[in-house]
């Protein structure tokens, strides 16, 4: 059977109406064709189907959709293109394949849709998205000769869950090879018949819908709704808001360490909440009618527990990092050999293992709990301010109200020029005999500036705000490899130090250890050859003029 020609869906609800409709369309086809029931085995849509993505739509994103179809021996992965009518684009054989689990990249079998599928989710794990089942019958269209020159069929599908959800019911006409005049024929009956309507989603995207959801709903951007008019206190408030939400949807995933990215993406939005409460925090505690928003103390108290979350995160991430790129360091090597390495391997794993054990206990601590519930309480307040207090609204006497305070436009402005100062004068007092803390602090003077700019990205002009930020990852680009190598060569050698006072590292893995730190350093020489060149592209007078094309507010929304 080849891939529809054309879908339709049912208009009305409940089993009897789609009963009568379905008689409807099948009398209709009567009249132009010899309508008579498909014999054999049941079609795919009647079997059980998982799609599968990572957490943050990797696949969906490059417009692609894994769906694993259920047979009564193993199953069948499938890799298919969202655009419509592009049919499948590779399909994998599977056995012992559970759809209710997550799946890393190397647990697909090997072939040309694990080869695609890995390079782009790696090194997130595939999750199952939804699963739907369902009935399905075919029935072939014949004309006057007996000969079949179109098929419709029939589905019922529901969505496999606690409680079972039915979903529109459809009907898809598919084209005989030779014959798709008649198949086109077919489709026009359909469409005219009373009570049904052209397909225009999957059944994939009406599932989602059923269970809450809609591809792409999470990403660990901040895109924080915010206008330029906006109180700046209830604008912090959204933004904060929105990291915190970021931090919430990862929790399950890190707790349950189904892969890296879950750790990190929280990570980043408790390094981000850190930053923002040092870039506006002043503004949650600024007065608001003779009452303060948030008390400076409260503001204190919050920075210095997000401090801790931080701190709590940075051993098993730092393991992570380290073994994520093993495979590409041990393969690296001239004089030693990958297998070298192994013993190095397994004492990052055994050390990864204690430290998760210390995060997680964080992170299910009264403490944590507490300081999530408190925090998202505080922000409610000041992003719930009352109707009265806004700018734009209307008083009980009917007068318009007038903002009153700081608005988001003019923090905005503020703030980053006072970021991106900084960043440019300690940029421009680095010289090659500068020491390396002088490159790391502003390697973290960047990223509140990064932060800052993101934050408040929806307030300028998409076009400039782009170009500054381009300009501006290439030296973070710069000034992160500087750093990260320099953290690297730091806790091989205390790892190094560590194994060899527990007597648990041969010689040759040391000097094959040796080798990695060489190549580390070689990396880190090159990013400070580097680093004049960047900085210049950013702080210099074109980077300079590109920011205050941005902060004039030309393009505030």
């Amino acid at each position: 059977m080849t891939s529809g020609l054309a879908g339709f869906v049912a208009s009305g609800d409940g089993a009897p109406a789609w009963d009568e409709v379905l008689a409807d369309v099948l009398a209709a086809l009567g009249q132009a064709f010899a309508v008579v029931p498909e014999r054999g085995g049941a079609p795919d849509s009647a079997r059980r189907r998982t799609w599968f993505d990572t957490f943050d739509w990797r696949l969906y994103r490059a417009s692609l959709i894994l769906e694993y179809v259920a047979a009564r021996r193993g199953g069948e992965l499938r890799l298919i293109s969202v655009t419509p009518d592009a049919g499948v684009g590779a399909t994998q054989p599977v056995t012992g394949w559970l759809a209710s689990r997550p799946h890393l990249a190397p647990d697909l079998p090997g072939g040309p849709l694990a080869d695609r599928v890995a390079d782009l989710v790696a090194p997130r794990a595939l999750l199952p998205a939804v699963t739907v089942s369902g009935t399905a019958a075919v029935r072939r269209l014949l004309n006057e000769d007996g000969k079949t020159v179109a098929r419709l069929l029939i589905q019922r599908p529901f969505v496999v869950s606690g409680q079972r959800e039915a979903l529109p019911p459809r009907l898809v006409i598919t084209e005989v090879r030779g014959y798709p005049g008649q198949a086109r024929r077919a489709a026009r009956i359909v469409a005219a018949t009373p009570g049904v309507l052209p397909a225009t989603e999957t059944v994939f995207a009406d599932a989602l819908r059923a269970v809450g959801r809609s591809p792409g709903d999470y990403s660990s951007k901040v895109d924080a709704p915010i206008t330029a008019s906006m109180p700046a206190a209830e604008a912090a408030a959204i933004i904060l808001l929105r990291l915190l939400d970021t931090i919430e949807a990862n929790l399950p995933g890190t707790l349950r360490d189904t892969d890296t990215e879950f750790l990190h993406d929280l990570r980043v939005s408790v390094r981000r909440t850190r930053s923002a409460l040092k870039l506006f925090g002043d503004v949650l505690a600024a007065q608001s009618a003779g009452k303060a928003r948030l008390r400076a103390e409260d503001v204190a108290r919050f920075a210095a527990e997000f401090k801790w979350v931080g701190d709590l995160t940075t051993p098993t991430r730092d393991l992570d990092v380290h073994l994520l790129g093993f495979e590409e360091t041990a393969h690296s090597l001239n004089a030693a050999k990958p297998d070298d390495l192994e013993p190095f391997r397994a004492y990052l794993g055994q050390r990864r293992v204690r430290e998760f054990r210390a995060l997680a206990r964080g992170l299910r601590s009264p403490r944590f709990t507490l300081l999530i519930q408190e925090w998202r309480a505080a922000l409610t307040r000041l992003r719930d301010t009352r109707p009265d207090a806004r700018a734009g609204g209307t008083a009980r006497s009917g007068q318009p109200i007038r903002p009153s305070g700081e608005t988001a436009g003019p923090l905005a402005a503020e703030r980053t020029r006072r970021a991106f100062a900084k960043v440019t004068k300690r940029g421009a007092a680095i010289t090659p005999a500068s020491p390396h803390e002088a490159l790391h602090d502003l390697r973290k003077r960047c990223k509140e500036l990064r932060y800052a700019l993101e934050f408040f990205a929806p307030l300028h002009d998409p076009a400039t705000y782009g170009k500054v930020i381009g300009d501006l990852k290439r030296l973070q680009d710069c000034l992160g490899e500087f750093q990260d190598t320099q953290v690297q060569i730091e806790e091989i050698r205390a790892l190094a130090a560590a194994m060899l006072a527990a007597d648990e590292v041969p010689a040759v893995t040391l000097l094959a250890m040796g080798e990695v730190t060489a190549g580390i350093a070689a990396r880190q020489t090159a990013a400070r050859a580097d680093f004049e060149r960047r900085f210049a592209a950013f702080g210099g007078p074109d980077g300079q003029h590109r920011m205050a094309a941005l902060l004039r507010g030309d393009g505030e929304r």
